[in-house]
């Protein structure tokens, strides 16, 4: 989402009549793009900019992204180079805010969370020329005790079916033939149209998009994660057979206290729908060790979830403390030692799960999306469907196969990808 906002970002700057170049030294404007999710990564960035300063003086300097919106004006008090502050919500307004630092003004903020303006961007700049991006939801109404997003982000507010349905059919016909699906609750997803759709009725109108194979979507929200979205992707096989679904927390406790509005048992339910799909779909999460209040039982029984769901994959946490948030005011704190105690301890327990996973791939024949080749160590690396790496061997060629779909046998296999040989 970060990185698709960035995107955003130099498509509306090069709409504007600006150039994009390749080092901060050789730029006029320097555009620092943030994220406020954990401490560490907003401390970077003052640390950053301080560095900026020493290494780029007498250029323009701006701070986009969740830590402007949190930190807002006070940046300017803290790090004084900066001329301009930009929330995610704002950037629709850069062109107006640009044509103001033009004119010489020492400070420029776009800082509204107002629901009622467009979060789209007239022009998107893609990265890559084989997968791209779509926003179709932005902001988040959750309110989880340990998350700033609802105060960075803003609301939920949905694109109409229309403009997402539009915006996919131009990407199939500059050659894009994956699509990816983003918001902070992707599958909260509410057309505001007259046509109403849900999150499952998008997938099935983005599925259906001639010239688009593949279709993926993150990040889901068990709340709002309905049976639905699985019968979609049963009868679409362009849409990915893959499921980012973060539980936090295998103890219902926990997750009453982190305010994650399901139980344990709940989320169980939509695990248990998953693995009854007639397409085997692969489940990944997000787990948060050492909220406040977790015990070592609540810790066990996240252990014992991980044994009982086997993700494919995992992001693991340590709690954060972060502004604004609920989990400020709870009490039982827990120490950083223990918090990466029990970090390491889940970590090694996933990687075991992983490892006895991805063996159950060898001697399987997979399509994959070729991402480019790796000079290093001479191979091909592609995705699966189920968003599987996979690193494989093909008859020497000059021809570049990125963005192609090949079969690849698995012939190996690791705990974070697999090893493979083109099928012929």
């Amino acid at each position: 989402m970060n990185a698709h906002d960035s995107e955003k970002v130099v498509g509306t700057l090069v709409g504007q009549g600006y150039s994009q170049v390749e080092t901060p030294e050789d730029a006029e404007l320097v555009l620092y793009n943030t994220c406020s999710i954990r401490d560490k990564a907003e401390q970077k960035v003052f640390n950053r900019l301080d560095r900026f300063k020493r290494e780029n003086k007498g250029k323009t300097f701006a701070v986009l992204g969740c830590v402007a919106q949190q930190e807002g004006e006070k940046i300017f008090e803290r790090a004084p180079h900066v001329s301009m502050v930009c929330g995610s919500a704002s950037y629709n307004q850069l062109p107006q805010m640009l044509v103001q630092l033009e004119a010489g003004n020492k400070r420029v903020t776009g800082l509204s969370l107002d629901t009622e303006d467009t979060f789209e961007t007239p022009y998107t700049r893609r990265d890559n020329p084989h997968r791209a991006y779509v926003t179709i939801i932005e902001g988040c109404d959750k309110k989880c005790a340990y998350c700033v997003v609802p105060f960075t982000r803003g609301p939920e507010r949905s694109s109409t079916s229309d403009s997402v349905l539009r915006e996919a059919a131009d990407l199939a016909r500059s050659g894009y033939s994956e699509i990816q699906l983003l918001g902070q609750n992707v599958n909260s997803y509410r057309d505001p149209s007259p046509t109403g759709w849900n999150f499952a009725q998008l997938l099935d109108g983005v599925g259906k998009v001639p010239g688009i194979r593949r279709v993926r979507f993150t990040t889901s929200h068990p709340r709002d994660f309905t049976k639905e979205i699985i019968d979609a992707i049963d009868r679409n096989p362009n849409l990915c057979n893959h499921v980012h679904l973060p539980v936090q927390s295998g103890s219902t406790e926990v997750l009453r206290g982190m305010q994650r509005s399901y139980s344990l048992e709940e989320y169980m339910l939509r695990i248990q729908w998953m693995k009854s799909a007639a397409r085997p779909i692969a489940i990944t999460s997000d787990i948060i060790v050492g909220f406040p209040g977790e015990t070592e039982a609540d810790f066990e029984a996240t252990l014992a979830l991980l044994d009982e769901v086997e993700y494919d994959a995992l992001f693991s946490f340590k709690y954060s403390r972060r502004p604004n948030t609920p989990a400020l005011a709870l009490e039982d704190h827990i120490s950083e030692e223990e918090k990466s105690r029990r970090l390491a301890i889940l970590q090694e327990h996933q990687r075991a799960i992983q490892i006895r996973r991805n063996a159950q791939y060898v001697g399987v024949v997979a399509e994959c999306m070729v991402e480019g080749f790796n000079k290093a160590t001479g191979q091909w690396m592609g995705r699966t469907s189920q968003h599987k790496m996979v690193n494989f061997l093909r008859p020497s060629s000059d021809e570049d196969i990125t963005g192609t779909y090949l079969e690849v046998r698995v012939t190996r296999s690791g705990p974070n990808s697999l090893v493979g040989e083109a099928v012929q």
